[in-house]
């Protein structure tokens, strides 16, 4: 595991460099094996910036339904979760971690054709 930081609150701070930082560590993994779990106040921005590395699936979650994480990695083997930090309570972020991590991509031939045509835009 691999923290990029930010390390400490700093209300100021630009969130893009720590999000690229995730981006960067994700797409740099040719293995696909590299996930990032990402924090903002809305999750957007966040995951905005992670998307634009090469190979880099980020999807947000705002809390409630647990069948959205689950269906993030089945169906598009999302390599990053972004949290709308706003919406989400730390119970409910926890549970999400746990069952996002522990969610394998389903493989299904569909899924992945679908991918990779995502991966293959210009």
């Amino acid at each position: 595991m691999l923290d990029v930081g930010a390390h400490e609150y700093v209300e100021a701070d630009d969130y893009p460099v720590y999000m690229a930082a995730a981006g960067l560590k994700v797409a740099e993994d040719l293995t696909g094996e590299t996930r990032a779990i990402i924090f903002g106040g809305s999750g957007q921005g966040e995951a905005i910036v992670a998307n634009r590395f090469p190979g880099v699936r980020a999807v947000v979650w705002y809390g409630g339904n647990m069948d959205i994480i689950k269906l993030s990695r089945e169906h598009n083997n999302a390599n990053v979760l972004s949290f709308g930090a706003r919406f989400t309570t730390d119970e409910e972020a926890k549970k999400a971690v746990e069952l996002w991590l522990a969610t394998p991509f389903s493989k299904e031939e569909r899924h992945e054709r679908r991918i990779a045509q995502i991966d293959n835009i210009e």
